[in-house]
């Protein structure tokens, strides 16, 4: 029964017609979800409200997070959009889209770079110290940067920041060749105890927000998500 509601309802919900100019109303439509979202208490920042193919069903971005929502602010939909003549995920790209922006606006000093002489294509790779894939992929990451691949590490102590590991991948970042400190830790030989302003705690909070789960977390310079480990030639 429930099930037939929501399909009921959700038939509703995208039968309503489009305005005649919509463009007209979107002040409105955004006054509308915004003051909705804000009832319920959702966190994070409003990045986007825009149409889709479907009249009365508008995309709203948090950060990275895609949903939809009807025009009234009153209708959620959290799920996936696929089109399949097109066969794509309309929701994952715009995931991936909202992740190339994130991930591009961090500073350099604030990830580990394992780069090529040429760098054609860039990873950022979200890592533990001590998980075993996340050792697997340190040890490709020659084969990556043969292929032009670069690899920019951030900190994701799978456990939390005030951890064994957390306080080790403090001290990667706060040593004086940082390569070689992170190098060291995946191999279990000691890293001297170091502190320092370092940004840690800030990227453990950024995996979070951009759905991380679990290391290695891998995404393409594009913010495609690779999920877990893959082999050079699987990236390549």
């Amino acid at each position: 029964m429930r099930k037939q509601l929501y399909i009921l309802a959700l038939t509703g919900l995208l039968s309503v017609p489009a305005h005649a100019d919509e463009s007209e109303n979107l002040d409105r439509i955004e006054k509308n979800i915004t003051e909705s979202l804000k009832s319920y208490n959702l966190d994070g920042k409003l990045t986007r409200i825009r149409n889709t193919p479907f009249g009365n069903l508008y995309e709203v971005m948090i950060g990275p997070d895609v949903f939809y929502m009807s025009g009234d602010g009153r209708f959620v939909l959290k799920g996936d959009l696929l089109d399949l003549q097109e066969q794509k995920n309309i929701s994952e790209e715009q995931r991936a889209l909202a992740r190339k922006e994130i991930l591009e606006s961090i500073p350099p000093k604030e990830y580990i770079e394992f780069a090529p002489e040429k760098t054609e294509h860039v990873l950022y790779v979200f890592t533990d110290v001590d998980c075993v894939f996340c050792r697997r992929l340190h040890q490709d990451v020659p084969a990556l940067n043969e292929q032009g691949i670069a690899v920019r590490y951030l900190a994701w102590p799978r456990n939390g920041v005030n951890t064994e590991a957390g306080n080790i991948m403090q001290s990667v970042w706060c040593a004086d060749d940082r390569q070689k400190a992170l190098t060291d830790a995946k191999n279990d030989k000691p890293v001297d105890s170091r502190e320092c302003p370092n940004p840690v705690e800030k990227q453990y909070k950024l995996g979070h927000m951009i759905g991380v789960r679990g290391t290695p977390a891998i995404y393409l310079e594009g913010g495609q998500d690779l999920r877990g480990y893959r082999s050079p030639e699987e990236i390549a």
